[in-house]
């Protein structure tokens, strides 16, 4: 099988018995018993809310992670973590949490939301994304300030608008974005669609979009690095699916397939 996607939207807020505003393939609310199989055999429907900078590498993720338990199927909705912390404490049905940082995972664990301790998994750094070509020959944070160029960040309420407002405190740098996107994604798109001459965006999504964007490296994004947490939560429909995926995600092999996609090692590692 191949994992399926849920792409949300904060309309889900308003219906949290649907999880997602657009579904690849069928919905979450379509679910199949998570239990049916042997003591111990992971079986139905995983369903795991994670960051939309993870959409890739979750994606080839949760592909493997079926073919390794044929009984059961991952399906994902991906979005601004701060968006799916909300979600997941106003109720929305889901069983594995994976934030793009800790201050929106402590929103759902703050709340009873966890089954147990999250554990980091991954680390991700911020670039600069220009269009192909960087034909307004930006060289670091410093040009993003220049005159005339236009640029998108992520909302500070999001793990890239918060790494984003650290780097550029670092750098002394102030500037007045012409959007804030509530996700990674959006202010990516942002540059893919030649509507902003750059955008802080981390490296693994600059990574996806290589064929439309160039990726600037700066030396102040070593202040805003950030750790990814992971958990299960407490209400999860399939605690056995959740702790099996999360177990994955943790594995040699999820590691090394997260280290292919430009993520870093947990700090200690």
């Amino acid at each position: 099988m191949t994992a399926r996607c849920i792409r949300s939207t904060l309309a889900a807020l308003a219906a949290l018995t649907v999880v997602g505003a657009t579904a690849c393939g069928s919905g979450a609310g379509d679910r199949r018993p998570a239990g049916g199989g042997s003591a111990g055999a992971v079986t139905g429907t995983v369903t795991v809310f994670a960051a939309a900078s993870l959409t890739e590498s979750f994606t080839a993720l949760g592909t493997a992670f079926e073919a390794a338990h044929p009984g059961a199927e991952v399906n994902f909705n991906f979005a601004g973590s701060s968006a799916l912390a909300a979600q997941i404490n106003q109720g929305a049905p889901a069983d594995v949490f994976a934030s793009a940082a800790p201050k929106n995972m402590a929103t759902v664990t703050e709340a009873g939301n966890g089954a147990d301790s999250p554990t980091t998994f991954a680390r991700n750094q911020l670039v600069i994304a220009v269009p192909k070509g960087n034909a307004r020959k930006i060289t670091g944070l410093a040009d993003l300030a220049g005159p005339g160029i236009k640029v998108a960040l992520c909302a500070e309420q999001v793990p890239c608008g918060a790494a984003g407002t650290r780097a550029l405190a670092a750098a002394k740098v102030t500037l007045t974005p012409v959007t804030l996107e509530q996700d990674v994604r959006g202010a990516l798109s942002k540059v893919k669609l030649g509507e902003v001459d750059a955008a802080l965006v981390y490296r693994t999504d600059a990574r996806t979009a290589a064929d439309a964007v160039d990726r600037i490296e700066f030396p102040e994004s070593a202040s805003a690095i950030n750790d990814y947490p992971i958990i299960v939560l407490r209400d999860a429909p399939n605690q056995a699916g959740a702790r099996a995926f999360v177990a994955y995600v943790l594995s040699a092999a999820g590691r090394t397939a997260l280290t292919d996609a430009g993520f870093q090692a947990p700090a200690g590692s």
